[in-house]
């Protein structure tokens, strides 16, 4: 009896074994035939490692902005100038009697203002030369309008010029004007005078 009972339990084994061994060769056929029918995706490339590695031979790649679009700059805009301003004419520079330069006697002035009143006026240009034995002379000369660099006296209303080489030689001078049976002239009664010839028509300053 409990030989027949081991028997049978063996048997009963057995053929659950069987059954499962079935099952699950169908569920792995059902499974792979699944698998099958799904179409295959392609194998990604490696594009995360590819693209963090620079191209060693591409230049770069500049984008030209506004400024440089245009290859020749922008001519500077140029202010026109303004028309030159004429020169005013600069006036003559005048020395008056009070600044001692020289002086005119109320004779000398007599005989200046007969010269201005001439039906042709005259002035008178006073320089000084080289002559005589001692050196320098005063020298005269009617002129009817000032040189470019002559000083201009006034005194009483009227005029005397005198050349810019003589200013230093002459100045603090009196002029006067002298009249005799043989001569009338202009003479000077110069300060500056350090030796004069017996004459009296050269002389000499300090």
């Amino acid at each position: 009896m409990l030989f027949s009972l081991g028997r049978s339990c063996s048997a009963h084994n057995v053929v659950h074994s069987i059954r499962v061994s079935a099952i699950y060769s169908t569920h792995r056929r059902a499974m792979m035939s699944t698998l099958s029918s799904q179409p295959q995706r392609p194998p990604e490339a490696h594009s995360s490692s590819n693209a963090k590695q620079p191209l060693k031979d591409s230049p770069p790649v500049v984008v030209p902005t506004a400024k440089s679009l245009s290859s020749e700059p922008a001519s500077p805009q140029v202010a026109a100038r303004p028309p030159p301003i004429p020169k005013a004419e600069r006036p003559r520079p005048t020395i008056r009697s009070t600044k001692a330069v020289l002086s005119m006697t109320p004779t000398a002035i007599q005989r200046l203002r007969g010269l201005l009143n001439s039906p042709t006026p005259q002035l008178i240009r006073i320089s000084v030369r080289n002559k005589g034995c001692a050196g320098l002379s005063y020298h005269l000369d009617y002129v009817e309008k000032p040189e470019k660099f002559d000083e201009v006296v006034q005194q009483d209303g009227v005029k005397v010029l005198i050349d810019s080489k003589a200013l230093f030689s002459i100045i603090g001078s009196e002029m006067d004007w002298k009249e005799s049976a043989l001569s009338s002239k202009f003479v000077f009664n110069n300060p500056n005078i350090k030796d004069a010839c017996g004459c009296g028509e050269s002389f000499t300053v300090a």
